[in-house]
């Protein structure tokens, strides 16, 4: 009986053309983290010295354009309520929407292909237009009638006016369609397999959904919420008209009161300062602020999307 033979594998062929795509992908790759990395390191740069726990914790009650004794925690607290509350409004309503879509919306129909139309153009919408958009309805329309039937024969309106809830809202609707597409891929990974099994033991469609479809796509659901804040964060074309004040010497206190902004501050530094180039530390110093604040309200977020799926690995 003969000893089979085996072929040795052939040594593969070293392709220019793969070898050049692989050589142009990691060269924009490079490129993209000495960008981000320029920018960052100019940021610390110019505003590192400023930065130091009085400028968090110190208010704008004397000036805010002065370097020694501005702070920046008026802001903070107005960028990071608007962001909670942007969260709180937009993440159900992208949840139900997407769940509508893709659970019990035939894919086929008319109106399916008119909400999806609708979401995909609300995604292409300019910023500064969902800020004209909520001055309009939510602040005209709603605020005003609110007033009316609320406050009537009121000296000052409440409702009516800018204020962080309008903001919050107008930064819901810019984020929506963030939100209803993450949650909407998320849900299609759910193999329909389980859908299939826990409705053959007895389930209703909604126990299905709620009980076995949702806690698996819950990661899915998070990471278009970090997506959003992202996003959100750093907008300042639609609250300019819904709720951010140029100057206030005191946090904001109920839904209805207006708010300091980072991003805004950011802008009003850098064009409305009596002095710019003195300021420019405070603008740098800002900015990193800013940045740090994104960055934590993110961590938050992956942190607690790392949580869940470590509890379903460990549940399963």
């Amino acid at each position: 009986m003969s000893n089979p033979v085996f072929n040795p594998i052939p040594p593969r062929r070293l392709d220019p053309v793969s070898l050049c795509f692989t050589g142009l992908t990691g060269l924009a790759t490079v490129l993209i983290l000495a960008i981000l990395g320029v920018i960052l390191a100019n940021i610390v740069y110019h505003g590192g010295a400023n930065f130091s726990w009085g400028f968090f914790t110190g208010g704008t009650a004397q000036d805010m354009f002065d370097v020694g004794k501005s702070g920046v925690l008026p802001m903070i607290a107005g960028t990071a309520a608007r962001v909670i509350l942007m969260s709180l409004f937009v993440i159900p309503a992208g949840v139900i929407t997407a769940v509508y879509l893709t659970e019990y919306a035939r894919s086929s129909s008319l109106h399916t292909r008119i909400i999806r139309g609708a979401v995909n153009n609300l995604a292409g919408v300019p910023s500064i237009v969902f800020g004209l958009f909520g001055l309009g309805f939510f602040i005209n329309f709603l605020g005003q009638r609110l007033d009316a039937w609320l406050l009537p024969g009121a000296a000052e309106p409440v409702w009516g006016k800018p204020a962080i809830l309008w903001a919050s809202l107008t930064l819901a609707v810019m984020t929506l369609p963030v939100v209803i597409v993450a949650t909407e891929e998320s849900l299609r990974a759910i193999p329909q397999g389980l859908r299939e099994a826990s409705l053959a033991l007895g389930a209703t469609k909604l126990q299905t959904v709620w009980r076995i479809v949702l806690p698996q796509a819950l990661p899915g659901i998070l990471t278009g919420g970090i997506l959003a804040i992202s996003r959100a964060a750093g907008e300042v074309a639609p609250i300019l008209f819904t709720g951010a004040a140029y100057y206030m010497a005191r946090l904001p206190q109920s839904l209805t009161d207006q708010f300091m902004d980072l991003g805004y501050h950011v802008f009003i530094l850098s064009t409305q300062s009596p002095n710019i180039d003195k300021t420019r530390p405070i603008l740098y110093a800002t900015v990193m602020v800013l940045l740090l604040l994104t960055f934590a309200l993110n961590l938050v977020a992956i942190l607690i999307r790392a949580r869940i799926r470590t509890r379903m690995r460990a549940a399963h």
